[in-house]
């Protein structure tokens, strides 16, 4: 007589946001294996669905409202079933907005924000066992890193790794500093051995993740707290670890070790996204920011003269409460100025308990509107003069996976272009000389440079012990 294996548990988890919030959706399903929960594609038929949401974006709220009447349907048919579906809601909307979560959709059974996911099992124990939902928005004494489980799924040739979280600055227009907490960072020893396990697991490039995270200042070892600088060059010394990224940079915090570490370290990709936010001096004080635009162009220089083939990328906001015509011309200028590879850029919306939310001198929306085409049509033509300048180059591509054609490879540029080349599936995980054909605007088409040497990297035979 043969026993029944039971069936895994189904997780699915759907991530809006950051890198980060993408870290902590790996992380909260490491969490949860040992409970037996493994990944589902959908949300229909799960026995656990989480939504990690994020507050930076415009709408977050309706989009989750949004997203929690679809899921009510998927629940009941799960419970016609006599089954039950676990529906949580994670991240800095639940953070903020914990108690009106609850009481628009009840058939939410868990609410919990970032810094409490490492008690996921108890949070789902105790929704199993009493009715009304489960929240947890308080921000622990104990660091959650010392509770995760070592363990944790291979994330594959890129991997994120997030080294400090939270945020002292108080931008006036951005709400991380009440849902993330104070700035924090981990220890030394424990970033190393989690990068060591990652390389491990077949990891070749690693993106250092935190709300500021050139703020990093981890106990070390030897006493003292190291910086960020510091901190790449101890992980630029891991065996079979090819490249560095880090994200995201606050200008306040970019100090001489870290700009030098650009200049020392080649496995450090020359690529930065350090957000500027506007080009006037007047806007970035009503922002609360911390730096002036001279402040910003300077660091600018500093980086390049480091790395002259830096790369850098950018955030903006337009319509901050106040901005003028002028205020907005001033942030034209400076992106002339500087020249960005990519960026990101956002119309200005209010964030419930922010300074920014109340203060006067609203722009209007339509203003708002006419002003962000204006600046996006500059920067994707800057995109898209970055990349067509890469044409006729042979570059290092690191090969992440299968490219849209068959035959095809996809990988990264040491700039963060994806690329596209023809070739075999076994160069996953190599460094290759690629010879770029043409830029196009999100992306560039390549060739393997024939006869060429890969870069092979070889994880150790034994993990070296942390330090």
């Amino acid at each position: 007589m043969t026993t029944a294996v039971p069936h895994p548990k189904r997780l699915f988890i759907r991530t809006w946001g950051c890198q980060m919030n993408v870290y902590d959706s790996a992380r909260m399903a490491d969490v949860l294996a040992p409970l037996g929960y493994a990944p589902a594609e959908a949300p229909e038929g799960a026995d656990m669905v989480i939504l990690n949401t994020c507050h930076i974006r415009e709408k977050a709220s309706e989009k989750l409202f949004s997203e929690l009447g679809r899921l009510r349907a998927a629940k009941q048919e799960k419970a016609a079933l006599g089954e039950r579906m676990v529906l949580a809601v994670a991240g800095c909307v639940a953070q903020a907005e914990g108690a009106e979560i609850t009481a628009r959709a009840p058939w939410v059974d868990i609410v919990l924000g970032p810094q409490t996911y490492h008690r996921l099992p108890e949070m789902v124990a105790r929704a199993s066992r009493a009715a009304g939902a489960v929240i947890e928005t308080d921000f622990p004494v104990e660091a959650k890193f010392d509770h995760l489980p070592d363990a944790a799924a291979p994330q594959g040739v890129t991997a994120f790794l997030t080294v400090q979280e939270g945020c002292d600055k108080f931008c006036s227009f951005c709400v991380v500093p009440y849902t993330r907490g104070a700035e924090f960072s981990r220890p030394v020893a424990a970033v190393l051995a989690e990068a060591r396990r990652l390389v491990a697991g077949g990891a070749r490039e690693i993106t250092l993740l935190g709300q500021n995270v050139n703020a990093y200042h981890g106990d070390a070892p030897d006493g003292p707290t190291w910086g960020l600088g510091r901190l790449l060059r101890a992980l630029a010394e891991i065996p079979g670890l090819a490249r560095l990224r880090y994200t995201t940079s606050h200008p306040r915090d970019m100090d001489d070790d870290l700009i030098a570490a650009h200049a020392d370290l080649p496995s450090l990709m020359p690529y930065l996204h350090l957000p500027v936010q506007s080009g006037s001096d007047r806007v970035l004080a009503a922002m609360n920011r911390g730096h002036t635009v001279e402040d910003f162009l300077g660091i600018v220089d500093r980086l390049r003269t480091a790395r002259p083939d830096l790369a850098l990328s950018s955030d903006f906001i337009v319509g901050h409460p106040g901005e003028s015509a002028a205020d907005f011309d001033a942030t034209m200028r400076l992106i002339e100025r500087v020249g960005f590879a990519s960026a990101f850029s956002f119309k200005y919306s209010p964030r419930p308990g922010t300074p920014a939310a109340g203060a006067p001198l609203q722009v209007a929306e339509a203003e708002k509107d006419a002003r962000l085409a204006a600046l996006q049509a500059l920067l994707r033509d800057q995109q898209a003069a970055f990349n067509a300048s890469r044409a006729g180059m042979t570059i290092p591509v690191l090969i992440t996976g299968a490219g849209r054609h068959p035959g095809q490879v996809a990988g990264r540029s040491p700039w963060l272009q994806p690329v596209h080349a023809d070739g075999p599936l076994d160069l996953v995980g190599q460094v290759v000389p690629v010879e770029v054909l043409a830029g196009h605007p999100n992306s560039l088409a390549g060739k393997l440079v024939p006869g060429a040497q890969a870069t092979r990297h070889h994880q150790p035979e034994e993990e070296p012990a942390p330090a």
